[in-house]
């Protein structure tokens, strides 16, 4: 850890400075934004308090090694920032941190944009993305719902399991989500139909950006895979559960999950979340992992502690001005894989990962059945709906239901920091 990470650092912009902020001056998560409504041109901001550091108008006002940086993130996209690898992103932190601390403005005042003021897109080009399965206690439950004999496949604790997504329907928080179409068999019938979907779910995950990439046919080694992430932000991975059932035999859903994707439009770093790790441990009596997903550093550092919530607003809630209503809370410490072994993995057979390219975690689920997930789990694949506190109940989502992510890390000695949130709505289907 460095000075950037000192609880006791605070900062000249009051909001910073507010107890239980998302965005203190330990954080300094990453963004693209403009002022919304205008015609300005999307670049690179960093949030500190209820603040946004417009990188554009900053870099100027830095030298060095950080100048480079905000310059290069001074685009529409992050992806040249992420490009040049951790090192740099962690100067432009650092010169940050400086020029942001202590009770008197510097002239960094002058290329604040409040947060109310601003819009958002999505961070980086995305190239690729791919998403990965890595709760064990989610798959478990999901698992016993269509094979109660067997719900774990054999090889979940041997191989990182993940598939490749659609990239071009990720959108960021405050994304329209269109019920999608698609195939669905019902019990006893004897031939599917096209239909919306019936079981509309969401999937509580955290998205994993890459920062520098890898040559083709150069594995990423796992002591060097966090080398390769530039950050992590929130993710909703939404799933046509109906939709899915059918046609996930034999290769794995398509229908059920290319429709949309939303990730909040702030990225923490994984210098932010250093104070928050946690040793990686494996169940005794589970199998060890291969010796290229193991090593002593990597069991020493590799979980990280990321306390995730899901919210769900209906549109009879939201008309009388109710908030969201918690449905479930975990923690990315529960995951049996890490963003090491997702990398490390991925690569292993000399898939080259590129800057912005975004893997997701899978649905962060935790021991207990009120930390599942996703509504699949707390539904008990529908049987058991979950009742809303002004008496309306869900099994799956309906036209009108905003969802809301949130994520956190706190821990004694350690200043909270916070990834913001993401949000998506639920639209009705297009006509048939």
């Amino acid at each position: 850890m460095n000075e950037t990470h000192d609880p006791a650092r605070h900062s000249w912009v009051p909001s910073a400075n507010t107890p239980g902020h998302d965005f203190p001056i330990q954080n300094l998560p990453f963004a693209v934004f403009r002022r919304a409504g205008s015609a300005e041109a999307w670049r690179g901001g960093v949030a500190i308090g209820d603040e946004i550091v417009d990188l554009a108008a900053a870099a100027g006002l830095l030298d060095g090694l950080a100048a480079e940086a905000a310059r290069a993130a001074s685009g529409d996209s992050l992806n040249a920032l992420m490009a040049k690898g951790q090192f740099s992103a962690s100067a432009l932190r650092l010169a940050l941190s400086r020029a942001l601390a202590g009770d008197s403005p510097t002239a960094l005042s002058r290329c604040l944009v409040p947060q109310r003021d601003a819009e958002y897109h999505v961070p980086a080009r995305i190239g690729d993305y791919t998403d990965f399965y890595t709760s064990v206690h989610h798959a478990t439950r999901v698992g016993a719902l269509f094979r109660p004999d067997a719900p774990l496949l054999p090889n979940y604790k041997w191989v990182p399991i993940g598939y490749h997504g659609r990239s071009s329907s990720i959108g960021v928080s405050g994304q329209q989500v269109r019920r999608p179409h698609g195939q669905t068999m019902a019990p006893g019938a004897t031939a599917p139909v096209l239909a919306p979907s019936a079981r509309l779910d969401y999937e509580l995950e955290l998205g994993v950006f890459i920062g520098a990439g890898n040559p083709l046919g150069e594995p990423v080694a796992l002591d060097a895979a966090e080398s390769h992430v530039f950050g992590l932000c929130l993710l909703n991975d939404w799933s046509a559960r109906d939709v899915q059932g059918w046609e996930y035999q034999p290769l794995g859903p398509f229908l059920a999950k290319n429709f949309a994707t939303t990730i909040s439009p702030w990225i923490v770093t994984l210098e932010a979340l250093e104070p928050f790790r946690l040793p990686w441990t494996r169940a005794e009596g589970d199998p060890q992992p291969l010796p290229y997903l193991d090593s002593a550093g990597h069991r020493q550092r590799a979980a990280i502690d990321i306390q995730v919530t899901a919210a769900l607003q209906t549109a009879a809630m939201r008309g009388k001005g109710d908030a969201a209503a918690a449905v479930s809370r975990s923690s990315f410490r529960h995951a049996y894989w890490s963003v090491a072994q997702m990398v490390a993995h991925h690569t292993v057979n000399g898939c080259n990962l590129q800057p912005g390219d975004l893997l997701g975690t899978g649905t962060q689920s935790g021991p207990d059945e009120s930390e599942s997930g996703s509504l699949i789990e707390l539904t008990r694949g529908g049987k058991q709906p979950v009742v809303l506190p002004g008496g309306e109940s869900r099994t799956f989502l309906q036209d009108g239901d905003t969802v809301t992510f949130t994520a956190w890390c706190e821990r004694d000695g350690a200043r909270r920091i916070g990834f913001g949130r993401v949000e998506g709505t639920v639209l009705p289907a297009h006509p048939a």
